[in-house]
Formats: C-alpha cells, structure tokens, sequence
C-alpha cells in the first residue's frame, strides 16, 4: 500500500535547518532569503536554489522566507466560519462571521487574515464535542465539495497561495463525526479495538480518507490515540481501547490508512486524554498519575502514530501534574516542546484542540494565540475572535514577545505539511460510498462483534422483535432490515427480544426482558444487564449492524474481544 512520503521526524531535521538558516538573516549565494521583518514582501535572491517538488521542506522554508508579517501570522491560525458556501451565506450566518471575523463570508474571513486554514464543523446525534461547534459546514458531500472548492480559491490568491490550503474536519467516525450522509461509515475506533486487526484498520481509513480527499478535505483530526485508562464518557468509543499496546497498533494502522490516501492524520488528544474522566469542553481535567504511567500507558499510541508519519498531533487542555503542574499542556511548553519533540521525537505540526473550550478562554484569544505558540504548537485551532488572535500575533511578534524564528518555524512546518499534500490526484466523488469501501468498513465491523454472555454464536429463535433506549429508530429499522435479510424473521412484539443500548445509555435503559442486550458504544452497561445473551458492537453504524445480525442468524461467529475491562465479564464468552 502507497505511503505518503517522509516522515515528520526526517523532515524535521531538514525543516529544523532551513529555519535556522531563515532566522539568521543569511542570504548569501546557494542560501535562502532571510524572512522579512516588515510587512512587505522581499524580492527573492537570483542565487538562491529552487527547490524541488519533492523537496516539501525547502519548498516551504522558501516560502516562508517570502512571506510578510500578516502572512505569517496568518498561516498559523485555522478557525471555523459561518456558511455552507465559501461566498453566498444566509443573514445569521454573515451575522456569525461578522461577530468571530468582523467580515460575512468563509472567503472574506480567508482573504482578510490571510489564512492557512479552516475547519468544517458539524453536528451529529450522540456527540461529546457538540460544546465547542457553534454552527455547521456539512450537509452533504457535493456540498462539502463545493465549500472547499471555494475556499482553495480565495486562498489561491494569498502571498501563501502556492501551498495548498488546509481543510480540515473531525472525521473520528462513530459517534464524532462531521460528514455523516452519503459517505461510508466506518465502526468506531473501540470497535477497531475489539477486531484487533490493524491490517483491516489500514484498509478502512484508507477508504475513508479516499473520501475525504474527494470532496477537498485534507487534513483529519484522527485517530484517537488516548488509551481508555479511565471510563470517560467524553473519550468513550472514540478510543481504541484501554491496551496501550493494542491501540498503539491500531493507530499506526489508521494514519498509515489516512495519508496513503493524501490525507493528514492529527493523532490526538496528547499527552492523553483517556487518563481523566472529565470533560474539556467543560473544565480542564487533571492527569495525576505519574509520570512513569504516562510513559507505559499514554505515550505508547502516540509514539506508533509519530512512527507511522503522522504529520500532525493535537494537544489537549490537560493539566498534567507529573511534567507541569497547573498548566493546560496547550500552554504548556515542558509538555510540547521538551516531551513531545524532545523525548517522542515528533517534527511535524502541533495543532491545538479547540481554543474556544473553556480551558483556553482563561486567556483573552490574542493573549492565548502566543502563548500556545511559545509553548510549541504551530497552529492555532477554532479561536473564539480571528481578528484579536491574528491582531494579538501581529503585535507581540512585532514588539519581539514572540519570537521571529518561533513564529517562522511554525509557518515552515505548516508549509511543509502542504507541501507533502501538494500535488496528489484528487479521487472522484464517485468513491463515496462504493462497494470496495463498504466492503472494508464491513469487514472491520464484522471482526468488531464480541459476545460476552452465552453460547458462542448461536442463532437468535425466530421470530425476533428489536427494541431501543429512547431515539434509536433509526438504528432499530437498520438492524432490522438487516435480519430481515439475513432470513430472520422480525416482529413487531413478542418473539425473541433483541435490545440495543448505545452512547449516553445506562442501567436506566436496559431491558430485563431482553434475550439479547446489545451495546453499540462502550460495553460498561452490560455490566448490569441481565440477559442472557451479551453482546457488543462497540458502534451504531450500517455496517456493525448487518454485521450483528449475520451473529444473530447464526451465519458468522463473533470473534471480537472486548478492548476494555468489565467487570464480572470475559474479553469474551467464545473459546479462541
């Protein structure tokens, strides 16, 4: 399988030295031009060596040598905006725009702060993150195609135009994800856990980032590589499971998945947000364990994603008692800089997580726009106002609070990230969807299937009803076309009793008289289930569903192992 080439810990050291040699000033023969310490752009040296398309760090420190003040501030910040369109909005979206922006529309909003980036937000049904997105870009995929289409257009006509702009989203699958209709659904990344196959992994996030890439998104903020050390609902099936080194595994799958299709994979949350059961979007969660527990169970996953070549990590609002206690590692430079690059060896792009969580308004935004910079992240995500973060840049770089070559470096990682996604064929839309990538979300959502309670694989007695917690009819039709055609006959009472949990649901939401008690997020509930017959999904997704119903009809085993520890439970009730 393709690989995207370079990895970010070799293109660091080239990224390193062209950005050293930038911040010198030198400019002699077969150098490149110093970075300009006005707002204009400088005329480039004759002398100086073109880089080469396959050269993606030399491209970007020259270009980052090119680029004025406002320009470079502005490669470092990727908010959101109003608007299903780059150019046409709606009343209240121009009203949001001109409230985050002071300008209407996506494209002005580009144009006037000279960005390196956007972020396409949305809703979905069972979504931990809904905090912090204020609005939606999604509604489907020649939609998406559109936006993104637009905003590559008015980016194109920046100083920075020759790198591609950054389109990202949070494509987690499960229950965060941005782009739901008209695209393949994969299983949740626990459910990833419970297969245990970082093989069919690979295959499934390369079909997903195939569609991502088709409808111009570049950069995705996954995988989730924090190990479900503690049971966080904010975490919850985005994980890959509580196993360092299981997860680990599955991350590299995912990345090396993402980018072989031309998308950037963002690991995240580091140092590890499966460690605290709080919320972030809410407060900022302490990580009290020590330091050497860190090591063994929160880095692992991050280090096998930096292995693979992710190209980007994003840092999280955590209060890391061991390395630097009362600080958000966002502003966190012992986390970023001394244990991320230093210890993990990561060279790629630090993202922050959304500066519009509550952790990060503690600061005005211009104020926490240069301290996350000086603590090591390269770009800045979802500020809550874009004109008092790029003004709040602008000022301490040029009262020297923020460093030239600090804000220099950034920018150059940033290029070089574009770069390494510069010219790679974009896939036709008619890859959404389509029976080789449904073909790979199924096979990872049947390997996921883990039986916890009964007799391994045995048919469901017909006929069967299906019944659901509250809202779920969406999920209870598709199970039941599934039965249906898996030749079960369904029912609507009476019959065998086929019960679905998913995400949010507790002991409150079982059903006593359930024959079969299914879990569709994490399996903690089945814990107090009665049934007699336990099984887990770890997703609510078409695919995990027909994959649930062939174990119900007795024509596939379920060979998943349960990625977390329960409580008066087996990983599963099957012999190996």
């Amino acid at each position: 399988m393709g690989r995207v080439p370079i990895s970010p810990r070799r293109a660091g050291v080239a990224v390193a030295a062209l950005t050293a040699l930038l911040a010198s000033g030198c400019a002699g023969e077969g150098q490149l031009p110093a970075p300009v310490l006005s707002g204009a752009a400088p005329t480039a040296s004759p002398t100086a060596a073109a880089p080469t398309a396959d050269d993606p760090a030399g491209r970007a420190a020259a270009l980052a040598g090119a680029l004025g003040d406002e320009d470079l501030v502005g490669q470092v910040l990727m908010p959101y905006a109003y608007g299903s369109s780059a150019t046409t909005v709606t009343p209240g979206s121009a009203a949001g725009n001109q409230a985050l922006a002071g300008v209407d529309t996506p494209a002005e909003m580009i144009a006037k702060y000279r960005l390196g980036g956007l972020i396409l937000v949305g809703f979905s049904a069972d979504d931990p993150t809904s905090g912090n997105q204020s609005t939606t870009n999604v509604d489907n995929p020649a939609q998406v195609k559109k936006l993104t289409t637009g905003l590559r257009e008015a980016a194109g006509k920046l100083a920075a135009g020759p790198a591609p702009f950054l389109v990202g989203t949070d494509q987690e699958y499960g229950v965060v994800t941005r782009i739901t209709d008209g695209v393949t659904a994969l299983p949740s990344a626990l459910a990833a856990g419970a297969a245990d196959d970082p093989a069919r992994t690979e295959a499934a996030w390369k079909a997903a980032g195939t569609e991502l890439a088709a409808m111009g998104v570049n950069l995705d903020f996954a995988p989730v590589a924090d190990v479900l050390a503690t049971r966080s609902t904010v975490i919850g099936s985005r994980s890959f499971g509580a196993d360092p080194k299981r997860a680990a595994a599955q991350v590299a799958g995912a990345v090396q998945g993402l980018q072989s299709a031309g998308v950037a994979a963002s690991v995240k949350h580091f140092p590890g947000h499966g460690l605290s059961a709080a919320d972030s979007h809410q407060e900022v969660p302490v990580v009290a364990q020590p330091r050497a527990e860190l090591d063994s169970v929160a880095f692992p996953p991050f280090r096998a994603g930096i292995d693979a070549g992710a190209m980007a990590v994003m840092s999280a609002h955590l209060d890391v008692t061991a390395v630097d206690p009362g600080t958000p590692a966002t502003f966190s430079r012992k986390l970023l800089t001394d244990v991320l690059r230093g210890e993990l060896g990561f060279q790629g792009v630090v993202i922050t997580d959304g500066m519009n969580m509550p952790p990060a308004k503690r600061y005005p935004p211009g104020e926490a726009a240069v301290k996350a910079l000086l603590a090591g992240n390269d770009l800045i995500l979802m500020t809550p106002n874009v004109g008092q973060a790029y003004d709040g840049l602008l000022a301490a770089l040029r009262d020297g609070s923020l460093p030239r070559e600090r804000l220099v470096t950034a920018v150059t990682r940033v290029l070089t990230m574009k770069f390494r996604l510069a010219d790679r064929p974009t896939p036709a839309m008619t890859t959404l969807d389509s029976a080789p990538h449904r073909a790979a979300a199924a096979e990872l959502a049947a390997a996921a299937v883990t039986q916890l309670r009964g007799k391994c694989g045995a048919a469901v007695s017909g006929p069967v009803s299906v019944t659901t917690s509250d809202g779920r009819d969406k999920t209870r039709a598709a199970l039941t076309a599934a039965l249906t055609a898996a030749g079960v006959r369904v029912v609507s009472k009476g019959g065998t009793r086929v019960h679905l949990v998913g995400y949010g649901d507790g002991p409150k939401d079982l059903a006593a008289g359930a024959a079969v008690t299914v879990a569709m997020d994490t399996p903690y509930v089945l814990e107090k289930a009665t049934s007699p017959t336990l099984l887990a999904t770890y997703s609510s997704s078409r695919a995990s569903m027909t994959a649930l119903a062939a174990v119900l009809a007795g024509k596939a085993k379920p060979t998943g192992r349960s990625p977390v520890p329960l409580t008066g439970l087996p990983a599963t009730s099957c012999a190996s």
